[in-house]
């Protein structure tokens, strides 16, 4: 795994690198919305959704300088949706990557703004990013915007999820929950690296139904380490699901089925590549990584 821990760390650092130039310092006026922008942006989080964008993009060609804005683009909608997640009228967490959560640091008003901010920086990134032509830019506007709202979106998934706490859910019930609430921004990852590649329709259909599985098998395996990990391992508290009769893989089919489909969806995402005539070695490795996580 030295090539992927070498490419992870390489991403980690360009999408570092990225967002410290997007976003203003925290010295800038007002100075308590720009501390709690950069605690929450730079608390070490795991920048798996950057990581797909470059590893799709360079799957197909793409330079790394031409996918940096639109992946530090994509962390700081993920970032915003963690926020405001943690918030106490959604799900009332106290820690996120490994620190103490926004509102909990700044006040609740305060990191309500900050996700607001994030999200509208994020937009204005992809916007002004000269390395990409217009009509690029526009779709990518297009394609994460989708993915980040409603009907089938990030936002959509978040509702339904709220909804659907203290209920018992049929399983494709729970699916549409984990497909937006994760997998429409994972999805979007994906096809924007392969945008910016300049894949063929039949190369971005093919990423987009490994993306769609991606997204599915990340909120599983979230759902798994909620139950079987410390909360000093996962850096946010641990139990949390359980607590809030959330509706949860684990929930409905018990540690080891969840185990054995995280799997099964492992190698159906890994299938959808098997007609790109490209290397897609590092996309398969990120699907190895997301089942195999521990955090």
């Amino acid at each position: 795994m030295t090539e992927l821990s070498d490419f992870l760390e390489t991403v980690n650092r360009n999408v570092d690198e990225t967002l410290d130039e997007i976003v203003p310092r925290a010295e800038i006026s007002p100075r308590h919305l720009h501390e709690a922008i950069r605690w929450s942006l730079f608390a070490g989080g795991k920048r798996i959704r950057p990581a797909i964008v470059f590893a799709v993009g360079q799957t197909f060609g793409a330079a790394f300088a031409d996918l940096s804005t639109t992946a530090a683009a994509i962390e700081m909608i993920h970032t915003y949706s963690l926020i405001h997640d943690d918030l106490p009228s959604m799900d009332d967490d106290d820690l996120r990557r490994g620190k103490a959560t926004c509102h909990k640091q700044f006040g609740e008003a305060t990191a309500i703004l900050a996700g607001d901010v994030l999200q509208t920086l994020a937009y204005k990134a992809i916007a002004d990013d000269e390395n990409l032509s217009t009509e690029i830019r526009i779709k990518l506007i297009s394609i994460i915007t989708a993915a980040a709202g409603t009907p089938n979106g990030m936002v959509a998934g978040q509702q339904l999820d709220l909804d659907a706490e203290g209920r018992t859910l049929r399983i494709g019930e729970i699916e549409q929950i984990h497909r937006g609430k994760t997998g429409a921004i994972i999805s979007a990852s994906a096809l924007a690296g392969s945008i910016i590649g300049g894949a063929s329709e039949e190369e971005s259909a093919s990423i987009g139904k490994y993306a769609s599985k991606l997204g599915l098998l990340f909120q599983i395996t979230d759902d798994l380490l909620d139950v079987t990990q410390a909360t000093e391992t996962l850096g946010k508290t641990a139990g949390k699901d359980v607590s809030l009769e959330k509706a949860t893989y684990p929930g409905h089919f018990g540690i080891e089925q969840t185990r054995v489909m995280a799997n099964n969806i492992r190698d159906e995402a890994c299938h959808e590549l098997s007609s790109i005539k490209k290397d897609t070695a590092l996309v398969h490795m990120l699907a190895d990584l997301i089942v195999s996580r521990t955090r």
